[in-house]
């Protein structure tokens, strides 16, 4: 008997086609006219090794703005290789953290040994060319990225020590390591003159982008997370429904871990309104689309987890033709605002009776809701 599931599927296989395709002629693209020095090259093939879904969506941004966005993402996530080696010595990594911005005005400095993946280990051991096309970029990104980098290697180097106990250590560990980013890449739009909106100068707005992404990856990587010793989920959560953190892996299915990640789950989808609206106010087509499809990629991986005890026994992630048709299709807010409407139905078809969390999800479903029905409005209005 055939699965009825394979032809809805099949759908996918043209987007998966079309993007691959499209990522080929970008990569071409930009290792010819775009990328003129050996250095920039570098750091191009090296973004496609450490992230090839962030780099997709960077290489479509205007070339000024690709390149700086490419520096930000490779400084910081060289950073964040820092934070993952579980293996430095606490002082040695605390004031690497902390000096980690010096490093990019130091030319030809570099590091070995360092990192928790092959990809980051080789991105810091070449370190000294990221460091050159850094130097070469205006001073007003330069200094962007170095405030960004300061304060989010404090912060980094606070949690090295100290335990996300307390919601509100969660929601500040996010801020640093996520929350930033949004706000630096704020800064670095309105910065290229290719937007303008006062809007995307409120903080708090911009730090739910990278909230949202980070909550969302730290719930789905639990297993991950605690296999290399890692705790992220914040203790005031998970003590509510379990003595040890390691019990919802042996108990997966149980009502108490499911309690406890959708209640995950739960914190994560506050933030969405806040990134709905901050993508609303976006006008230039290609930072639209750079903004927009991690947060579709997002949601599509919240509704995956959402009640799915396999989180606790493995990585979770959604299907790469599923993935590839949110990619295509998020091309305006109009389609944002149509797979969210459908994510969000998915969501609470899966919402488990007489579950203490699940009064709450139905709220943020609402709310949600709510705010896209009202933003069909006002497109269609404005169409």
């Amino acid at each position: 008997m055939l699965n009825s599931s394979l032809f809805s599927r099949l759908e996918e296989i043209p987007a998966l086609l079309k993007l691959k395709l499209g990522s080929i002629n970008n990569y071409k693209n930009n290792n010819s006219e775009n990328l003129t020095s050996k250095n920039l090259r570098y750091c191009f093939d090296t973004l496609n090794k450490v992230s090839r879904s962030f780099a997709s969506v960077i290489k479509q941004l205007p070339n000024e703005l690709m390149v700086n966005v490419c520096l930000f993402y490779l400084i910081l996530r060289a950073l964040d290789s820092i934070e993952d080696d579980m293996n430095l010595p606490k002082d040695f990594k605390i004031n690497l953290l902390r000096e980690f911005l010096d490093k990019n005005y130091e030319p030809g400095w570099k590091i070995s040994g360092v990192g928790d993946k092959k990809e980051y280990v080789e991105l810091l051991e070449n370190y000294d060319k990221v460091i050159q096309v850094f130097l070469d970029i205006d001073p007003k990104n330069q200094l962007i990225i170095t405030d960004i980098c300061r304060k989010m290697g404090a912060g980094m180097a606070h949690f090295v020590e100290a335990e996300i106990n307390s919601v509100k250590d969660y929601n500040l560990y996010c801020y640093h390591v996520a929350g930033l980013v949004g706000i630096g890449l704020s800064k670095m739009f309105l910065a290229s003159g290719l937007e303008n909106c006062d809007y995307l100068n409120q903080e708090e707005i911009s730090s739910s982008m990278g909230l949202f992404l980070q909550k969302t990856n730290i719930v789905r990587d639990y297993k991950e997370d605690m296999e290399e010793n890692r705790i992220f989920w914040p203790k005031e959560i998970w003590r509510t429904y379990a003595s040890k953190f390691s019990d919802f892996s042996i108990n997966p299915q149980h009502e108490t871990s499911i309690s406890c990640l959708n209640h995950m789950v739960n914190d994560a989808l506050g933030h969405v309104i806040d990134c709905l609206e901050y993508l609303r106010h976006l006008r230039n087509e290609n930072i639209f689309k750079f903004c927009a499809i991690p947060q579709v990629m997002a949601m599509a991986t919240l509704c995956k987890v959402y009640n799915n005890p396999d989180v606790f026994i493995k990585t979770v992630k959604i299907r790469k033709g599923l993935a590839a048709k949110l990619i295509l299709n998020t091309t305006s807010m109009d389609e944002v605002i149509k797979v969210y409407k459908g994510l969000l139905l998915d969501i609470e078809n899966k919402i488990p009776l007489h579950n203490p969390t699940s009064d709450e999800t139905l709220r943020l479903i609402k709310n949600i809701r709510s705010y896209c029905n009202n933003e069909t409005m006002v497109v269609s209005k404005t169409a």
